[in-house]
């Protein structure tokens, strides 16, 4: 098997591939609404922390968008610096991002004024997944940290196909999904052993 430092070159090569090969058309029509499986997972009221995704990850603004209309409180990662831990903080414009700012990684994140908040639900960004769940991230380790110390929180991952994989080098850190979107199916939801 692959060290997660290949994983991650050659997934991320395979992402920007596929990405590059899609139809403006076809990436406008993706992930505009969670399937009902995923919304099951979603209890009322619960707040919703999103990724503001690069060129190339799968897109969060159709399902931050829906989310939102439909009363629930939604959230984008936030860093004070570099070196600073990740939290949440409120995004009230998931239709124009009018109150983000560019973060200390190049992301837009929450203004400085937005109100900090813990999330529910977490859509995450990968680079790798299995079909039992388990997820490549980008290498920082800040999601493994901040649901480390989220422990209650439900992680979802959104991904392209091309980033399925059939195993991944876990580490006593790595927090499973409870499930993953992709244009074309739905992994789980799995049952939690993490909670």
């Amino acid at each position: 098997m692959d060290t997660k430092a290949g994983l991650r070159r050659r997934l991320r090569n395979a992402r920007r591939e596929h990405v590059a090969a899609l139809p403006d058309v076809t990436k406008a029509l993706l992930f505009r609404r969670p399937p009902s499986s995923v919304l099951e997972l979603v209890p009322e009221g619960a707040t919703i922390g999103f990724y503001h995704p690069l060129p190339t990850e799968a897109p969060t603004g159709g399902y931050a968008r829906f989310f939102s209309e439909a009363g629930h409180r939604i959230a984008l990662p936030r860093f004070c610096d570099a070196q600073a831990s990740m939290h949440f903080a409120e995004w009230a414009d998931p239709w124009g991002d009018t109150d983000l700012d560019v973060g200390p990684f190049g992301a837009l994140q929450p203004s400085g004024d937005a109100e900090s908040v813990v999330p529910d639900v977490i859509f995450v960004p990968l680079v790798g997944f299995t079909e039992s769940g388990a997820r490549l991230g980008q290498g920082g380790g800040h999601y493994d940290r901040w649901l480390e110390s989220n422990a209650g929180a439900l992680p979802i991952g959104l991904a392209w196909d091309v980033q399925r994989v059939d195993m991944l080098p876990l580490e006593p850190h790595d927090r499973l999904l409870a499930a993953v979107v992709t244009p074309t199916r739905l992994y789980g939801p799995f049952e939690r052993h993490d909670a």
